[in-house]
């Protein structure tokens, strides 16, 4: 099966999914934490893997980072309830409550454990865990942020996510680090407008789940596996059309919505960030223009001890992943002239 579901796992699916809705639709804190740690407990068993060690190793690293955060958000908001009318005490809090949130979405300066765990999963999981993970913590920051401090947290974001994924050789681990440059420009969204972080969220998660689907589907985890598979050319564009669409690169649709947070940015005379901003996209095309420039430009090698299977009826969904890449060029290309 494309995605090798059974009753368990959809069981924990569903958790997941109602868990990030009881997170959102609380109306006190504590409700929010509650929320907060049944999606914890519904997402290890999805990436728990007792064939893989890798996969183990990320389960526990997993569940010790997201515990330490639900532990130190817990703290922050009883001690708000408790100290709710100092100004200063509150100041305090409020950061104390954004750094465990971010600390749960794997955001810059609190990054460390989100690539090693990356690579210990699946593309389907790393697929979950850099769109829906993040959408809970990300609506709860929205209900009490430090702007002062979100607006340094955003800039270490573009930075360190450009600066972790310069020696990568790892396709799972460049993702991660493009997850963390993405959640910056996700955190400007949010200031700007919930509704201008929801498109975004939407484009990004549309784009990421095209990408992460086509390498399941390729088996392929590392950039060296590129010049040794033998892609048909639909293959080859729908990967390039993708990736340039993540790096932002006009006229392709994951322009459309960094150019409206740019526009908001410019009017707002955040001239500084925004340069910040535009030059750290610049150098994450560089990283996607070398992954696919080895399967791009050169002919596939053929190696005799090496055989190259797709997986079942994998042909269908990638060809249909590029149709969807192709239209949403198109649409795009409409929609700016």
């Amino acid at each position: 099966m494309f995605l090798n579901i059974n009753s368990n796992k959809m069981f924990f699916y569903f958790i997941l999914i109602f868990s990030t809705l009881i997170s959102i639709s609380s109306n006190s804190w504590l409700g929010c934490w509650i929320g907060l740690e049944i999606n914890l407990l519904s997402f290890i068993p999805l990436i728990s893997n007792h064939k893989n060690l890798l996969s183990s190793e990320a389960t526990l690293k997993y569940f010790l980072t997201q515990a330490i955060a639900s532990i130190n958000f817990l703290f922050s908001i009883l001690i708000k309830m408790i100290l709710l009318k100092n100004f200063e005490i509150n100041n305090l809090i409020s950061i104390m409550i954004n750094s465990s949130l971010l600390m749960k979405m794997g955001s810059a300066p609190f990054h460390f454990w989100f690539p090693n765990i990356i690579e210990g999963l699946s593309w389907i999981n790393c697929f979950i865990l850099m769109t829906w993970q993040k959408i809970s913590p990300m609506i709860l920051l929205s209900y009490y942020m430090n702007n002062n401090f979100l607006m340094m947290i955003m800039i270490i974001n573009v930075i360190i996510g450009v600066l972790g994924g310069i020696n990568q050789t790892s396709l799972r681990k460049l993702m991660a680090f493009s997850s963390i440059n993405n959640l910056g420009w996700m955190l400007i969204s949010l200031m700007i407008s919930e509704n201008l972080w929801l498109f975004y969220l939407i484009m990004y998660s549309f784009l990421i789940s095209i990408l992460c689907f086509s390498l399941n589907l390729l088996n392929t985890y590392f950039i060296n596996q590129l010049f040794i598979i033998n892609m048909n050319s639909i293959i080859k564009i729908s990967l390039f059309i993708n990736f340039m669409s993540l790096g932002g690169l006009p006229p392709f649709l994951g322009f459309f919505p960094k150019w409206i947070t740019i526009n908001f940015l410019i009017m707002n005379k955040f001239y500084i960030i925004s340069f910040i901003f535009i030059m750290m996209s610049l150098i994450m095309l560089f990283f996607y223009i070398r992954i696919i420039y080895s399967s791009i430009m050169f002919n596939y090698l053929k190696l005799k001890w090496f055989k190259f299977y797709l997986k079942n009826n994998s042909m269908l969904f990638i060809n249909l992943f590029s149709m969807i890449s192709l239209l949403g060029m198109i649409f795009s290309t409409f929609f700016f002239m």
